[in-house]
C-alpha cells in the first residue's frame, strides 16, 4: 500500500472515530457540561489566544464560582476580552403587517470584560471525556523526538508547565513549549500537534475567517494521522479532542479540512522520514530557517 493510500485509510478512520464519540453516552455528559460555557466570536478567540495560548475552557470569575463550584486562583492574571452591552430599549418591529413596539434586549455598546482559564481555577472536577494522558512508550523515541523538532518551522522547549496543558504554540513568540514530564507517546502526539499549528496557523492573529474550532481540529487531526502512520496508537485521546472540537455532529470543521490535514501528514511524514534515514542529522543549535530548510 502506497502513504497516499495509508493516509487516505488512516483519515477514513479517523472520521469514522469522531463520528462514533458523539453516541456515546460519555459524550452526552461532556456536551451537557459544555453547554454552560458561552461561545465566543472569533475575534474574542483571537483575542484569548494571544493572551493564553493554553486556555482550554474560560467562564467569568461568577460563572467560574456559581455554576461550576470552582474558584479563580489567588494571583492569577485575567484575560481581557470584548462583550456587549445590552438594554431593553423600544424599538418599532413588523409582526404580521402590524407596526408594535419590540422591547427586547438590544446591543447599546460594548465593554472590556475578566475571564479566566480552567487551569487559573480549583474546585469541582468537571466530566470530561477524555484520556488525562496518553501512556507508552515510542520506538527510537530520541531520534523520533529530534526529527520532529527539525521538521518544526519554530524552536522547541521542554520545560515544566505549571497547567493541566501538554505543551503549546505561542504566536507572537514565535515558539512551542512542551511539558517535559509527559509519556513518550503524548510527547510525540503534543509535538506533532503543536507543531501542525505553528505550520498551518501562525498567520491566523491577523485572519478571522480562520475560528480556533478549525485551528484545533487540523492540528489533533494531523497529529492522530502522523502517529497512526508510524503505529502510535492516539485515538483514545485524539477522537474525543477532535468531537471536542466540533461545533456540530456534522463535523464540518473536520469535513472541511480533509484536504489540508492529508497535505500536512505527508509533508510532516516526507520531513520525518527523510530525516531519520540521514546520518547525523541532528544540528539542534541551527536557526529555525535552517531547521524548516533541511526538512523541506
Amino acid at each position: 500500500m502506497d502513504r497516499q493510500t495509508q493516509i487516505e485509510e488512516i483519515t477514513k478512520e479517523l472520521e469514522k472515530g469522531v463520528n462514533e464519540v458523539f453516541t456515546s453516552q460519555g459524550y452526552q455528559t461532556y456536551l451537557q457540561t459544555m453547554a454552560h460555557f458561552h461561545t465566543y466570536s472569533v475575534n474574542n478567540s483571537i483575542l484569548i489566544w494571544l493572551q493564553r495560548p493554553d486556555a482550554t475552557l474560560v467562564a467569568g470569575y461568577q460563572a467560574w464560582k456559581n455554576e461550576f463550584n470552582r474558584s479563580v486562583k489567588k494571583g492569577e492574571k485575567a484575560i481581557r476580552i470584548i462583550a456587549p452591552i445590552r438594554r431593553k430599549k423600544m424599538y418599532p418591529v413588523i409582526i404580521d403587517n402590524e407596526l408594535v413596539e419590540d422591547t427586547g434586549p438590544k446591543i447599546v455598546g460594548w465593554r472590556i470584560v475578566s475571564v479566566f482559564d480552567i487551569q487559573q481555577t480549583f474546585g469541582d472536577d468537571l466530566p470530561f471525556y477524555m484520556n488525562d494522558l496518553l501512556p507508552g512508550m515510542v520506538h527510537d523515541y530520541e531520534r523520533f523526538q529530534e526529527a520532529l523538532m527539525l521538521a518544526c518551522p519554530v524552536p522547541i522547549s521542554f520545560e515544566p508547565i505549571p497547567s493541566n496543558a501538554h505543551g503549546f504554540y505561542r504566536p507572537k513568540d514565535q515558539d512551542i513549549v512542551i511539558d517535559n514530564n509527559l509519556s513518550q507517546v503524548q510527547t510525540i502526539k503534543t509535538l506533532l500537534h503543536e507543531i501542525t499549528h505553528a505550520m498551518l496557523h501562525h498567520m491566523d492573529a491577523e485572519d478571522s475567517q480562520a475560528s480556533r474550532y478549525k485551528r484545533e481540529v487540523q492540528a489533533e487531526s494531523v497529529a492522530y494521522a502522523v502517529c497512526a502512520y508510524f503505529g502510535i496508537d492516539t485515538k483514545e485521546y485524539s477522537f474525543p479532542y477532535i468531537a471536542g472540537w466540533s461545533s456540530s455532529k456534522d463535523m464540518e470543521e473536520l469535513k472541511e479540512s480533509l484536504q489540508i490535514i492529508r497535505e500536512t501528514t505527508d509533508h510532516l511524514i516526507t520531513s520525518i522520514e527523510r530525516i531519520r534515514q540521514t546520518e547525523n542529522p541532528f544540528c539542534l543549535n541551527a536557526s529555525s530557517k535552517e531547521r524548516l530548510e533541511i526538512s523541506l
